[in-house]
């Protein structure tokens, strides 16, 4: 394993940053103009999705009760030479849900039959929190579809979650927001606390990988976390990285589990180290 420590890529030129920008959810930006996007009929709910851009293929998934919107700043870069795809997972943003239960296993069949619908045969995934643990999940089981795997955020058991992240205000801030983006996009607008009850479900028990089903991940690896992540324990980051053969791992300076919104540049520059 490559330990990247405190990896900032454009620290030597840009000058010092506020050191309470991980302190804040900052809003999104808007999206750029999409080059197609759609409800796709996936495993039974209609999953939104966008694509933007030409090129090598790189397919960009949010966490939990976020939409696809939060990655705005990368499309905007990564759209100039790649072909991005983004789109809102089971139950969020402008996707629908069923009753049945939320499974890390079900949400990465979705995303392998939304790269299905789109006749995309195998990509560069870049998944944060919930996001990244269903990039993992795709390659343990489907490792052919990825080419590299940018996982920020992610666990492998329960408990690499900071049992303290229930109080933390920043992380607050983020499902206050939330809750008003679902309001506004979701099918179901007045159903956002069902919502969170039946995805809390999942986050009971999931995931439950052993090391051993880590370990055998072949993709090539980015194990990525913030310097203040309020929600992953360092010490679970560095052991999915030690774990993974050949796995780079990447702490990102000055940001927390929100760093694609508070240091978008970097976030950027350490995506584009990686899959090119």
């Amino acid at each position: 394993m490559r330990n990247v420590a405190l990896v900032s890529l454009l620290a030597l030129a840009t000058p010092a940053l506020a050191e309470d920008r991980w302190m804040s959810v900052p809003t999104p930006g808007p999206m750029p103009r999409p080059v197609s996007t759609g409800m796709a009929p996936v495993n039974g709910i209609e999953m939104y999705y966008a694509t933007f851009g030409a090129g090598d293929p790189v397919l960009l998934i949010h966490g939990g009760l976020g939409n696809a919107d939060i990655w705005s700043a990368q499309v905007t870069d990564l759209m100039k030479d790649h072909l991005v795809i983004v789109a809102d997972s089971r139950g969020h943003g402008r996707s629908t849900r069923t009753e049945e239960p939320f499974g890390y296993d079900l949400m990465s069949s979705d995303y392998i039959a939304l790269l299905d619908f789109l006749g995309i045969d195998k990509v560069d995934l870049v998944g944060w929190s919930d996001g990244g643990i269903i990039g993992l999940d795709i390659a343990m089981n489907q490792p052919e579809r990825l080419d590299h795997l940018f996982a920020q955020a992610a666990n492998i058991t329960t408990d690499g979650v900071d049992p303290t992240v229930g109080e933390d205000a920043v992380f607050g801030s983020y499902i206050t927001m939330m809750a008003g983006d679902y309001a506004k996009m979701s099918p179901t607008p007045d159903q956002f606390d069902a919502f969170v009850a039946q995805i809390s479900e999942m986050w009971a028990t999931q995931p439950n990988w052993t090391d051993e089903q880590v370990a055998a991940i072949t993709v090539p690896a980015a194990i990525v976390v913030g310097e203040h992540d309020e929600a992953i324990l360092r010490p679970h980051s560095e052991k999915i990285a030690a774990l993974i053969p050949g796995a780079q791992l990447v702490i990102l300076p000055q940001a927390s589990h929100f760093a694609m919104l508070q240091a978008p540049d970097e976030y950027n520059a350490a995506v584009r180290a990686f899959i090119d």
